[in-house]
């Protein structure tokens, strides 16, 4: 049982609490887990009651942004996504898994928010910061061009990345405007693009697999076998979890 925070978002004019599609399928293809997404309902729902019934975490990626005050950044410039009922639950949610040991794999907004949570901060727009590329897709482009591979990452050697890649760099895609800024402590950089931002890490202090990418390893995840390995192992942790927890 893999926990799915969901956004909240608007539909006319009433909230949802939804989750990508991408991210439940890969959940179920990949990691051969069963998706259980938790609405961002916030004080109503009991940290403690989530973890103690889920058996990993998957923190997804979203249009919308972290709000900076959560890591002492400057307000966002009008317009700008949020969506404070996420942050709201995944923040504190992230913590507690990595206390507790409860797997947990991040990815894209996912990524940004263990970030902050370990005390890092994000550029809000890593396009417009000098040295940086644009990692942002065009969005224009159909989806199989905005989700297909757009540049390349090292991977750093001895990490979990490196092995299950069995090589020194990978290309993958990119959808994203926040990204690291101050890398948080207490955690080890997995990869980095050639521009120097850090695109994957893990984290040292978890009592549990605790992994967290920039890019999109859920999409299509069947059809590259290095997402398969990321997603696999994920749920290889999971139900190594899942069977400790239930002695």
């Amino acid at each position: 049982m893999i926990g799915v925070p969901a956004d909240r978002r608007m539909v006319d004019p009433h909230p949802f609490h939804m989750a990508g599609e991408k991210y439940v399928q890969a959940l179920v293809d990949g990691a051969d887990g069963l998706p259980f997404i938790i609405p961002a309902l916030g004080d109503p729902l009991d940290i403690d009651e989530i973890i103690a019934n889920v058996d990993g975490l998957l923190l997804t990626g979203s249009p919308s942004n972290v709000e900076p005050y959560h890591y002492e950044g400057q307000p966002s410039e009008p317009g700008t996504l949020h969506d404070p009922h996420r942050d709201a639950l995944t923040l504190p949610l992230a913590r507690r898994a990595m206390q507790k040991g409860v797997p947990l794999l991040a990815v894209c907004r996912g990524h940004q928010e263990l970030n902050v949570v370990l005390g890092g901060s994000l550029h809000q727009k890593v396009h417009e910061v000098p040295g940086y590329h644009n990692h942002k897709e065009n969005s224009d482009d159909p989806l199989e061009v905005q989700y297909g591979p757009s540049h390349v990452v090292n991977l750093v050697p001895g990490g979990i990345l490196h092995g299950l890649a069995g090589m020194d760099s990978v290309m993958v895609n990119s959808l994203h405007s926040q990204g690291i800024a101050r890398l948080a402590n207490g955690v080890s950089v997995e990869a980095l693009a050639d521009d120097g931002l850090v695109e994957a890490f893990s984290v040292d202090s978890a009592k549990g697999f605790t992994l967290s990418v920039q890019w999109h390893p859920e999409w299509r995840v069947t059809l590259d076998k290095f997402s398969m390995a990321i997603f696999r192992t994920f749920g290889n942790a999971c139900r190594a979890y899942a069977a400790k927890r239930q002695v």
